[in-house]
This record gives C-alpha cells, structure tokens and sequence, in this order.
C-alpha cells in the first residue's frame, strides 16, 4: 500500500500537518450555476451557516467560489465574482475557526479576497489564466493550490483529450510549480490538485486517481477533487443514462477512498460529515498497513 507523504502548509495564521490524516476541504459555491444544485449558496446568509454548519461537520478548510467551472460554463467578470463572494467573507472574518481558501482564477478577485481573510487561492488554471495570481500570493503569505485542467472550462470536454493523461498533468502542473517558485512562493505554501474532470475524459480521471503516487514524486502535497463529478455518474450509468449528481454519494465516497488509499492530502467534498467518515476508516486502514 502507498505511503503518504508528510508536509507541513505554512498558513499566515497556523501551520497544517498534512499526510497523518486526511484533510478535508468543504465545498461552498456562492454561485447559481454550479453542476450539482445542493452545493450551491447564492443568498449570503444561507452560505454563511453553511459555513459554520460545514465547520460543526469536520471540514479542516472552506473552499468558497464565485464562479462555476463546470464544463461549459461561461466566464464571469472579476465584479460579479467579487460581488458574490466579499460579503460571505465579510460575515466569516474572525468567526469563522477553520482557514478559507478562494477558488478564483483572477488576481483582483484574490486581492480582495485574502484582505477579507482568506488564506488559500485554489487557482483551477494553475496560473495560467493570471500570472500574475502568483505574486498576488507571495505578498500575502498565503497558500496556492496549482491545478491542472487541459483546456478551459467552456471547451475542456470537447477534446481533444491527452493520448497520454499522466504525461500531460505531470507537465502541466511542473510547469505552474516553476511560474509559482519564479514567483518567489516557498514550497511550503503550494499545494498541487491534478484536476480530476478537468479536460480529462471519463476512463482518464480514473487512470488518474489510479496512479496519483506517480504524481506524489513531484515532492508537494495533493489536493483531490472528485465530489459528485460527472465520470462518477458516467461509470454508475453509462453513456446513455449517466446519474445525476444527486445520486453520486456513494460512488463520490469510493472515490474519495480511493484517493487517500493513493496518496491525497485533502479531499474537497460537498459532504463534509459523509466524507469525514469515510476518511477517518480509510485513514486508520493506512495507518494499520504502515505498522506491518
């Protein structure tokens, strides 16, 4: 069985150990157009006891977004991203005990972002949609997640996909890994995610969960992303009847599993209190598999 790697993440306000146990990340997407609906906040006052109700459930990070990067989704202007995710971090500064990350592309929206508290910039292009991003980062001490996505959101699933998905993400995210140390970030504050259902094709995001211990050898932590995702749906159903997204829990927690087993740091879910579970059995099955 692998053996997950220990790091630490250097926070502005705390450190993380990552790899004695599985992190997670809670879901909370302040936006009316994200793929599954029950992850989606749009009013302010419901995504802060969200919020807090996702806390009380054992999430370790809030990961609050603005705009939706389902496949096919337009973009939005940093305004409107910026109008819909300030106010949620307003009403959480200073109460909120767990750290929050912010899932944006742009360095405006992450600028007011990390003034508003947050802590972590979760960046879906890896820096290549603002490269700027990265200094936002470095000036604030803050932590960046690089994630690998082929394409961009509106045309990633029209192909045409990677002959060779391992060889692509490994590429791509040794590239954000270098703009991201040019920009004078310590490797103690990135986080890599290889962007499961992001400009992969169904069998590939399995190939990739699959084979994350070849992705744990670029030496920084893994962030894993498969909650409730479309190549879940694909596999209970078919191509003709793939499930929807309220029916994936099961397969999202066999997913999940399936990640620690191979190497990820933290899982960002919708489910917190399921998942939770999940990681905690999965995590005391390494910890016993490392003591034999």
């Amino acid at each position: 069985m692998f053996t997950r790697q220990r790091y630490r993440l250097s926070l502005p306000s705390r450190t993380l150990r990552l790899g004695e146990r599985t992190v997670i990340m809670g879901i909370l997407n302040v936006t009316p157009d994200s793929f599954y609906a029950g992850g989606r906040y749009p009013d302010v006052q419901l995504a802060v006891e969200q919020a807090f109700e996702m806390e009380r459930a054992g999430a370790d990070i809030l990961d609050i977004g603005g705009e939706s990067t389902r496949p096919g989704a337009d973009p939005i202007s940093a305004d409107e991203e910026i109008a819909r995710v300030l106010p949620v971090l307003e009403r959480l500064q200073g109460k909120l005990r767990i750290p929050i990350s912010l899932d944006t592309q742009k360095v405006i929206v992450a600028e007011a972002g990390l003034k508003a508290g947050a802590e972590i910039i979760n960046d879906v292009s890896g820096l290549r949609t603002d490269p700027e991003l990265a200094y936002m980062v470095k000036s604030r001490a803050a932590v960046l997640v690089l994630m690998h996505m082929r394409g961009f959101p509106r045309s990633m699933h029209k192909g045409p996909f990677a002959r060779d998905v391992m060889r692509d993400v490994a590429r791509g995210l040794r590239s954000s890994i270098a703009a991201a140390r040019r920009a004078g970030i310590p490797k103690s504050k990135l986080l890599l995610d290889p962007g499961i259902g992001f400009g992969k094709n169904y069998r590939q995001n399995f190939e990739v969960l699959a084979r994350l211990p070849e992705l744990a050898r670029l030496g920084y932590p893994l962030l894993v992303g498969v909650s409730r995702k479309t190549f879940i749906g694909w596999a209970l159903g078919g191509k003709r009847h793939i499930w929807p997204p309220e029916k994936r829990q099961w397969g999202t927690a066999a997913a999940v599993s399936t990640a620690i087993l191979n190497g990820a740091h933290i899982v960002r879910v919708h489910d917190v209190s399921e998942m939770w579970q999940v990681a905690r059995i999965t995590d005391l099955a390494l910890s016993a598999a490392s003591r034999t």
